[in-house]
């Protein structure tokens, strides 16, 4: 700042007040130490200003590397932050990276509030975020702590998918479980009560499994394993999420099963993953966008308001249907 005062002739107060757009600088002032900043490259230091004044204005997002679900909502929290005047930061939590690693960064890094995307954690855990920064949990709700939420209605989603498979005709229908995954324990529950609400109890069963591409394609060579014993395929796979839902239809493709006219597969999340292949995933919607600004709206108005009661957003899923389900073999 005191080397744009020098070349443009002016005071290093008269500089901070054109700046800070603030009055008491002519139209000609302004016009030429802006001038004079372009040319020698300077750009006001938003950081240590708002520090100056005790604020960082900056929310932390922790997120999952190859979690694809994690992307769709970073890219809506981007434009519902700069509305609203903050900054986003982001920390990755991924193999030799824990969450609780990933979250001390943001920390480290004086964030205001905490956006915590499908986090693995335990209620205690959470409640002494909240004693260091304002936060917020997407996409898993921990019973018992007090923070924010954000997520979808798992059950509502699950049942929709259920109810249109067995409206095909299907009856074996297997779901791939999400171990520790956000949203893994209600997608689970609703499966079982879903098959045992259609009388289809002696039908159930869960395939334990992860959020990734690799725990499908383990799940698809099971599968094909039994198979090749003689045992039947299941007519439809209920994944865990979109990954999940790729790696077994890419399996099951390579093993010489067609999707959807031998077995059907349908997903969670509609992340722009299931767009990608030659024909559309059939997968339960989550509305990423608007996950992504209630999340960014609890953590400002916590800001704001400190006194608030823990709030809870539960948004509804929907199917979308596209080209990986169909009625089981031999259907009319």
């Amino acid at each position: 700042m005191a080397d744009v005062a020098d070349r443009a002739g002016v005071s290093r107060a008269l500089v901070s007040i054109v700046f800070r757009n603030q009055p008491g600088a002519s139209q000609e002032t302004r016009e030429r130490v802006l001038r004079v900043a372009d040319e020698i490259g300077y750009r006001p230091d938003s950081a240590a200003r708002l520090l100056a004044r005790g604020r960082s204005r900056t929310l932390g997002v922790m997120f999952t590397v190859h979690q694809t679900f994690h992307s769709d909502l970073i890219e809506g929290i981007y434009p519902e932050a700069e509305r609203l005047g903050y900054d986003v930061l982001l920390s990755a939590a991924a193999e030799g990276r824990s969450e609780a690693k990933a979250v001390e960064a943001l920390l480290g890094h004086r964030c205001e509030a905490l956006i915590l995307l499908g986090p693995d954690v335990v209620p205690g855990y959470l409640d002494e975020l909240r004693q260091r920064a304002v936060t917020v949990s997407v996409g898993h709700r921990v019973p018992r702590a007090r923070v924010d939420f954000v997520h979808s209605a798992e059950a509502k989603g699950v049942r929709q998918a259920m109810d249109y498979l067995v409206e095909l005709g299907h009856r074996a229908i297997v779901h791939i479980d999400g171990g520790r995954g956000p949203g893994s324990a209600e997608r689970r529950r609703s499966y079982r009560a879903a098959m045992r609400r259609r009388g289809l109890e002696p039908e159930i069963r869960v395939i334990p499994g992860e959020h990734t591409e690799q725990s499908g394609i383990e799940t698809g060579q099971l599968l094909l394993a039994e198979r090749d014993r003689g045992l039947p395929l299941p007519t439809a796979v209920l994944a865990g999420n979109d990954r999940c839902a790729m790696g077994v239809w890419m399996a099951l493709a390579r093993g010489g099963v067609d999707v959807p006219r031998d077995i059907s597969v349908v997903g969670y999340d509609d992340s722009h993953l299931s767009h990608l292949m030659p024909i559309g995933l059939t997968t339960v919607r989550q509305d990423a966008v608007l996950m992504a600004e209630y999340a960014v709206r609890f953590a400002v108005e916590r800001l704001e308001n400190p006194e608030l009661e823990p709030r809870e957003a539960v948004l509804d899923p929907k199917l979308v249907v596209r080209g990986t389900s169909g009625p089981p073999p031999g259907a009319a």
